[in-house]
């Protein structure tokens, strides 16, 4: 594993590269990588960044996002088929049907959306800035929120704001039994259990505290508390545990499995890594005038979400 990462470091040298990693990448890819974040952080970086290559660890939405504020950079995905069960379930021409029905309503999307999601877009969020996002919008005016219905529902219940959901859910984050959470938590009665806003309610009612993939990882360093249940992506463990070395860290368990992976996430690995950096390939290629119409609702977020100090 060594000789490939310094291969890696030395290409990014070369080719003035950086590799952004999110979150629920596996440890090596964390370790690897110039920054990590969730998707409000990765997003803010790529707008940011001086290098002429990001290589995203990422999914593909992710990486459309970096392409869409950095238009004259080469973006690259190591794995083409890192997907989205979210962004799958908002197909372009069903959105639009459903926006041209409810035509005087903002459209608020969450960035796990295609690039044509977002160009069809008002405003972007993210789960750490959702809430602000939404509230920042004109009190009269009515809301369409998009894709994730979980997150929407949440979103609605902190700003009692007029909002129509789309029908849409992450694969991972629906899938958190909170039948199982209870019994987990008999036999660990002091753990608090720490939940993304992307989860259904039964879950999020549970809860201790509710927050994006950062303020998660954020509440673990703050709190007193030494034991929690987490019920995001788990790939977020393992900053937790180097943040917090003494304390326990227990993944959520699903409906159908004890650890509820995102297999999107766990495609990136290091030699993909490399060869994606090495030949410059699975580089991400989008219209001019579709990323013109989608890049206005993500600089509206990062406006607003600078101006908040989010």
């Amino acid at each position: 594993m060594d000789k490939i990462i310094k291969k890696i470091n030395k290409l990014k040298k070369e080719k003035n590269a950086i590799i952004l990693g999110h979150f629920y990448e596996n440890h090596e890819i964390q370790d690897i990588s110039d920054f990590i974040g969730d998707s409000l952080a990765l997003s803010q970086k790529a707008e940011k960044t001086e290098a002429d290559i990001i290589v995203f660890a990422g999914v593909l939405f992710m990486a459309e996002t970096a392409k869409i504020l950095c238009p004259d950079k080469k973006i690259l995905i190591p794995d083409l088929n890192a997907g989205c069960s979210l962004s799958d379930s908002c197909e372009e021409k069903k959105f639009k049907d459903f926006l041209d029905k409810h035509p005087d309503r903002y459209v608020v999307s969450y960035v796990n959306t295609s690039a044509k999601i977002k160009a069809l877009s008002d405003y972007m969020c993210t789960s750490s800035n959702a809430v602000q996002i939404v509230e920042s919008l004109p009190k009269d005016k009515k809301i369409i929120f998009g894709p994730d219905k979980n997150l929407g529902a949440y979103v609605k219940k902190q700003t009692n704001r007029d909002i129509l959901l789309w029908d849409g859910a992450c694969h991972v984050h629906k899938n958190f039994s909170a039948k199982k959470i209870k019994a987990l938590k008999i036999k660990y009665p002091n753990a608090k259990v720490l939940s993304h806003p992307e989860c259904e309610y039964s879950v999020l009612e549970i809860s201790d505290y509710i927050g994006s993939t950062s303020g998660l990882l954020k509440y673990t360093k703050q709190v007193a508390d030494n034991e929690f249940i987490i019920a995001t992506e788990p790939g977020i463990i393992y900053q937790m545990q180097k943040a917090n070395p003494k304390k326990l860290f227990l993944p959520a368990p699903s409906f159908d499995n004890d650890i509820n992976i995102c297999e999107y996430m766990k495609l990136t690995n290091l030699e993909k890594i490399y060869d994606s950096l090495n030949e410059e390939k699975y580089e991400i290629i989008l219209e001019e005038n579709l990323m013109n119409k989608a890049r206005g609702s993500i600089i509206k977020m990062l406006e607003i979400s600078d101006k908040l100090k989010l």
